[in-house]
C-alpha cells in the first residue's frame, strides 16, 4: 500500500510538471500575440492618421474648387444680367 501511495505522489508530481510546462507555454503564447496585436493596432492607428490628413487635404481642395465656381457662377450671371 506505502508503495502505490509513493507511486501516486510521484505521478501528481509528474502530473503537475506537464500542466506548469502547458502554462508556461500558453503564458508565452499569450504574450506573443499581445505584441503582435499591440503592434498591428499601432500600425493602424498611424495609417488613420494618414488617411485623415489626405481626406482633410481633398476636402480643402474641393472647398477652393466649389468657391471658385461659385465665383463663376456669380460673374456668369453679372455678365448675363448686364447684356439683356
Amino acid at each position: 500500500m506505502v508503495s502505490q501511495e509513493k507511486m501516486s505522489v510521484k505521478d501528481v508530481a509528474e502530473r503537475l510538471r506537464g500542466i506548469e510546462g502547458g502554462l508556461t507555454q500558453t503564458l508565452r503564447n499569450l504574450r506573443e500575440k499581445l505584441t503582435k496585436l499591440e503592434s498591428e493596432r499601432a500600425s493602424l492607428m498611424a495609417e488613420i492618421e494618414e488617411l485623415k490628413k489626405a481626406a482633410e487635404g481633398r476636402a480643402s481642395r474641393l472647398e477652393s474648387e466649389i468657391a471658385a465656381l461659385r465665383e463663376e457662377v456669380k460673374s456668369l450671371k453679372q455678365l448675363l444680367g448686364a447684356s439683356e
